[in-house]
């Protein structure tokens, strides 16, 4: 069975797409979240477990909830377990489903490549510690590699990583393979998500206030409570971030919830941009019109991914008889 892939911005409606791709194929879900991997982090990350339920049927899902909130995880960590659950999914004959917006893990995963292998520089980072957050980004956005357009810089410690990269990159030229070669391990059919702008701000903050009201900061300070420091959960970004700086007594309310969610709309914005990156480096993605409707949407991409399975299929025949 190839691999089905489903991707898209933040509040596009992924994972619901997903999930009934996956009941109308046999398939199983493999999350593509850099955040939902950890335990206890579930309203701000979005996993949205209700969801994995389709006409009274459970769909097995990978890849959530894999290890506790505080725990260092990476992609190469993700491109191993990934396999595993791949591996695991196909023995079974069921159809694998990535579904996620982390275009890294994402491409890492079709694509191969392994960046994490570039080393540390602990006196450049003692060198960067010394300077404010703003100074910090204005020297990545000055190093040009092919880093930039992908990195993750969205807390303090992923922003001096970035530059850290980026530097390597700038000095060993010939590691730029890392992101450029393909080595592709799957066979694969890619889907994304991306509704009209205004339609996906609307749904940003509608859902933001959704999980404001069902338990968002209660969540944060359980985590706390629970022994996790600040700096722990400022470095998840975003909800857990600006959260815990609220609670923390760094933010007023009404500042931490402004502050959020404009950062959650430049978010998405990031992402969108990096699977067009995908796109320029080779990558097709078959972008669904927003004017089809959840089941249509559902059954196209069942037909499609039928069509590309059986001419794999013919495609083996008919090597096997030559």
């Amino acid at each position: 069975m190839p691999l089905l892939v489903i991707l898209g911005p933040t509040a596009s409606g992924k994972t619901r797409l997903a999930t009934r791709v996956a009941y109308q194929l046999g398939g199983e879900i493999l999350s593509a979240d850099s955040r939902q991997v950890y335990k206890g982090m579930t309203i701000g990350t979005g996993k949205d477990l209700q969801e994995f339920e389709v006409n009274g049927q459970a769909i097995p899902y990978h890849l959530i909830d894999i290890i506790d909130a505080g725990e260092k995880y990476n992609v190469s960590m993700y491109q191993e377990d990934f396999e595993m659950a791949y591996r695991d999914i196909r023995a079974r004959g069921k159809v694998p489903v990535i579904c996620g917006g982390s275009g890294l893990y994402i491409d890492s995963v079709l694509r191969g490549y392994a960046f994490t292998e570039i080393p540390k520089n602990e006196n450049l980072r003692a060198q960067l510690e010394e300077m404010e957050t703003a100074k910090l980004t204005k020297f990545f956005l000055s190093i040009d590699t092919v880093f930039h357009a992908v990195a993750d810089i969205s807390t303090r410690k992923r922003l001096i990583r970035a530059i850290e990269i980026s530097t390597f990159l700038k000095n060993n030229p010939a590691a730029e393979y890392l992101f450029t070669a393909e080595r592709p391990q799957y066979r694969f059919i890619c889907f994304g998500l991306n509704p009209p702008v205004e339609l996906r701000r609307e749904r940003i903050s509608d859902r933001l206030k959704y999980r404001f009201e069902h338990g968002l900061v209660e969540e944060v300070q359980h985590l706390l409570d629970g022994g996790l420091a600040a700096e722990q959960l400022l470095y998840y970004g975003l909800e857990y971030k600006y959260i815990t700086q609220y609670l923390i007594g760094e933010l007023g309310l009404n500042q931490m919830k402004t502050k959020l969610e404009t950062e959650i709309h430049r978010f998405a914005k990031r992402q969108m941009t990096f699977f067009r990156k995908m796109e320029k480096d080779g990558t097709t993605i078959n972008w669904l019109g927003d004017e089809l409707s959840l089941h249509e949407q559902v059954n196209y991409i069942s037909q499609q991914y039928t069509s590309f399975a059986d001419s794999l299929k013919l495609n083996i025949s008919n090597r096997d008889l030559k």
